[in-house]
Formats: C-alpha cells, sequence, structure tokens
C-alpha cells in the first residue's frame, strides 16, 4: 500500500514532463557555459592577446553578469512572464556564444562570455518550476534540476577538451550557440503553459527579507562558503589544464584518461561523508573536514606539479571534498534560512557562488600572469612558453590556499545545523487570522518545528524532523487534489 508521504511526494504525467523539460534547459545551458573551463587556459600565448589574465577574465565573465542580472531576471519574470524571460535570457545565451565563436582574439570571447552571462535565466526556471509543481512536489523537482547541472557541469569537463581537439575552442561556442537554440524549442514545445503564474517565496526572492538574510550570521558563513568553494574551482581549472599537458604530456583531447578516473574516485571520498553528515547527523564535522581536505589538496599541488602521480592522487581529493560541499552548502541554505525566506536565502547564496566564480577565475589569472610577465617583459607575454608557466602554477595554489584556509576559520565558528529539512504544503487561501491559527495547528503536528502559513498565498512553510514527522496528520491539511486539472490542456500530451 503506498504511504500517504508517496502519495503527496509522487510527480503526476505533466509535472514529470515539466521538471524533466526544465532540467534540460538548465543543464544544456550549463553545459555550454563549462566547457569552456577545462580548455581556455590551453590558449595563453596562443590567441592574440591570451595572457594568463585575460583568459582568466575570460573564464569568469559570464559569472560576473550572471550575478549581477540573477534575481533581477527571477523578478522581470513575475511581470513580463516565465517563459518570455526565459526566451530572452536563451537568446542572449546564444548571441554571447556567436559572438565568441566567430571571434579570433581573446577580447571577442570576453565579451561573449560577458554576453552568455546576461543570459541569467536560472531564476526565472526555478520559478516556472513552482508555477509548475505542487508545494508537495516542489523541492523533488528543484533537487531533480540541481542533479541535472551537476551532471552537465562533469560532462562539459570530460567533452570539452575532446571536443576542442576536434573543432576547437571557436567550435566549441558554435555547438553552445545551437544547444541555447534547442533550448529554445524545448522551452515552447516541451514545457507546459502553467494557468496560473504567481509569486513564489520558496524559489523567489522577497526584498523585504533581504536584511533579515543578509544580517544573519549563519547564513552568511554559508554564502561565504559557496563563494570561496568557487573561486578555489575556477582557479584550479586555469591550471589543471596546464598540469595535464605539462606534467601528464596528455593532448588535450587525451585529458579525459584523467577526469573520469579521478571523478569517479572522487566518489569514494564524497559518498562516506554524505552519509555521516546527513544519516549520522555529523554535518559540521564532514563539512570541515572537507574544508581541510581541500587546504590538503591544494597544498600538496603547490608542491607537485612536476609529479604526476602525486597531481592525480590529490585531484581525486580535491574533487571528493568539493563535490560533497557543493551537495552540502545548498542543502545546509535551506536548513538555515527562515521557512517562509527561502527563496530570498538561496537568490543571495547563487549571487555569491558567482561572484565566487569571476574571482576565482580572474584573481588567479591575475596572480599567474603577475609572475609569469617578469620573465618576458610586459611587452612580451605571448612568448610565454608552457615550460615557464608550468613553473609559475604554484603561484595560483598559493591564491587557493589562502582563500581556503580563511573559510576554514570562517567555518569553525558555525553552528552545527538542525537535522530539519523544508516542505511546503498546500493549505488553501485564507485570512491571516486563519492562517495564524493554522500554523499553530501544524507546529502541533509531531515532528514540525517550525509553521509559518502566508494566508494570501495558501502555502504553509515548514521546518520538519523527517524521521519524527507524522505524515498523516500533516497531510490531513493539504488541500491538494488533481494538480493537472489546474494547468492548461498540453497539447503535446493530446
Amino acid at each position: 500500500m503506498q504511504s500517504v508521504s508517496a502519495k503527496f511526494h509522487q510527480f503526476t504525467p505533466l509535472e514529470r514532463r515539466a521538471t524533466l523539460s526544465l532540467a534540460s534547459i538548465i543543464a544544456m545551458r550549463m553545459f555550454g557555459l563549462f566547457m569552456i573551463f577545462p580548455v581556455m587556459s590551453l590558449y595563453i600565448g596562443v590567441l592574440p592577446g591570451a595572457t594568463p589574465s585575460t583568459v582568466g577574465f575570460a573564464i569568469g565573465a559570464y559569472a560576473l553578469t550572471q550575478g549581477f542580472l540573477q534575481i533581477p531576471f527571477g523578478m522581470l519574470s513575475d511581470r513580463w512572464g516565465r517563459k518570455p524571460v526565459i526566451f530572452i535570457g536563451l537568446a542572449l545565451f546564444a548571441l554571447g556564444s556567436i559572438v565568441a565563436a566567430m571571434s579570433d582574439t581573446i577580447w571577442g570571447m570576453i565579451a561573449g562570455r560577458i554576453i552568455q552571462g546576461c543570459g541569467a535565466v536560472s531564476a526565472a526556471v526555478m520559478a516556472l518550476t513552482a508555477d509548475l509543481t505542487r508545494e508537495e512536489t516542489r523541492t523533488k523537482a528543484l533537487a531533480t534540476i540541481g542533479m541535472s547541472i551537476g551532471a552537465a557541469v562533469m560532462m562539459a569537463l570530460i567533452l570539452g577538451p575532446v571536443l576542442n581537439k576536434i573543432i576547437g575552442i571557436n567550435g566549441i561556442f558554435w555547438i553552445t550557440s545551437g544547444i541555447a537554440l534547442f533550448g529554445m524549442a524545448v522551452l515552447f514545445w516541451l514545457v507546459p503553459d502553467p494557468a496560473d503564474s504567481h509569486f513564489h517565496r520558496d524559489t523567489e526572492p522577497v526584498p523585504g527579507q533581504f536584511y533579515r538574510v543578509l544580517s544573519n550570521a549563519q547564513l552568511m558563513r554559508l554564502n561565504f562558503g559557496i563563494f570561496s568553494l568557487h573561486a578555489i574551482f575556477a582557479a584550479c581549472f586555469l591550471v589543471f589544464p596546464l598540469l595535464l599537458k605539462n606534467s601528464f604530456e596528455l593532448e588535450s583531447h587525451q585529458h579525459w584518461w584523467v577526469y573520469i578516473p579521478v571523478m569517479s574516485l572522487s566518489m569514494i571520498i564524497m559518498v562516506p561523508m554524505i552519509i555521516a553528515g546527513e544519516r549520522y547527523r555529523k554535518m559540521k564535522q564532514m563539512f570541515v573536514s572537507a574544508v581541510l581536505l581541500v587546504i590538503i589538496a591544494t597544498f600538496g599541488m603547490y608542491y607537485s606539479v612536476h609529479n604526476w602521480l602525486a597531481i592525480a592522487l590529490l585531484m581525486i581529493l580535491f574533487f571528493g571534498a568539493f563535490n560533497f560541499l557543493e551537495a552540502a552548502l545548498p542543502s545546509l541554505v535551506s536548513k538555515t534560512a527562515p521557512p517562509e525566506a527561502k527563496g530570498t536565502a538561496m537568490g543571495v547564496y547563487a549571487t555569491t557562488q558567482y561572484f565566487g566564480t569571476f574571482l576565482g577565475a580572474y584573481g588567479g589569472g591575475l596572480v599567474l600572469h603577475n609572475y609569469v610577465s617578469p620573465a618576458v617583459g610586459a611587452n612580451n607575454i605571448e612568448l610565454i612558453s608552457d615550460k615557464l608557466l608550468l613553473t609559475q602554477i604554484p603561484s595560483v595554489f598559493i591564491f587557493c590556499i589562502i582563500i581556503s584556509v580563511i573559510w576554514l576559520l570562517v567555518t569553525l565558528s558555525m553552528e552545527n545545523p538542525r537535522n530539519l529539512s523544508t516542505q511546503l504544503l498546500n493549505v488553501g487561501k485564507m485570512n491571516d487570522s486563519d492562517a495564524q491559527h493554522v500554523a499553530m495547528k501544524l507546529t502541533a503536528v509531531q515532528g514540525v518545528a517550525e509553521a509559518v502559513v502566508i494566508g494570501d498565498e495558501g502555502v504553509a512553510y515548514l521546518k520538519v524532523d523527517s524521521k519524527a514527522l507524522d505524515e498523516k496528520k500533516l497531510y490531513e491539511y493539504s488541500v491538494s487534489e488533481n494538480f493537472e486539472s489546474e494547468l492548461k490542456k498540453d497539447p503535446a500530451s493530446a
């Protein structure tokens, strides 16, 4: 017999297709953005104007504009509609890719990456996901999108170098433009139209909640964490391709020989840490341990740039810690944020993540540039040799070590997170007095730690202990029935 939880959390066919189609759009976009990461630094001294600093800027340029436009794009989707805003974002992404593909200098590629980042559709996609899913299945839908992003990034890091050998960096940008156009087709032919598009505070920021989120010390520690993690990740991918080329003596199309086993073996580190953190409630200990592993890995790489075996083992350590932290941080933000301010907290979190990517890529490039340029002269930077680059790579790892040590100090003061998950419940629209009354009743349900009911939205925002939750009692307050009947008839399913 199907449990109460399974009944309410099971996707309807329409929800499933909406989730998968939106996940494919965001995953394709991330795939296109990240294919450049493992190949861009190979063009230092090859493309006109390609120095360590300009290449670092090119890698991170998209994140600068996306960081600034992420939240505004989400807010615009409330006024202009979800699909029009997502279409505009994908069009900008395609335009930026075409600009970069047609460029034969680093400056044109920087311009293209900046335009790519202007198509900041993630927040609008999340909002449309909320429009197309019930409150009870929304967390599952967003988790599916998150997993698709992770898979797309890993595939991009593996396939980017292979495609670079076959079609070059300009060809990669042409493929990315085609991906954007395909995403537009998916948007209009596969993504259903919601009958009612409205504001969702679990996926969108509430302007009045920004001060509350920004003044929450625990959330700001987590924001600094994702900022640091992506800064280190971007800086490392400025030098990883150079290490594989010069220490491993591998051509770009052979880099997957290292990336696939490294990422596969890193799961041996990540999975036990997740189990210990979530199941055995040792999240802070695992979190601090993962940051320590990042320090150990980057410190080891500083001393091992000429030792390919040591670099391979340290990369396994690095990716194990990175994958754990990448999975743990959004979960911790969700657990820490006030239940009715989750969308605001996640918006700030995403913004700091993008700014971290830009700082890491450009900052790492500046560090490498400043160590290299005295050896060849500021006006002869195009004379950089692979041998010279290899000798100066440790400077970037120093940059990463400094960031990670500061992060560790910030992390040590982090509170041990409560083992609570966020849950939404459709309770029907009501006045404020009734909303307070329902919130009190929900708080009395076993396993519910916090309950906030927003009457004009008809949604209860809950923090629950899933192990102790009385699901049968909780779902007595849900008014969700046949969600598909609330959506417009979907021509694609006819």
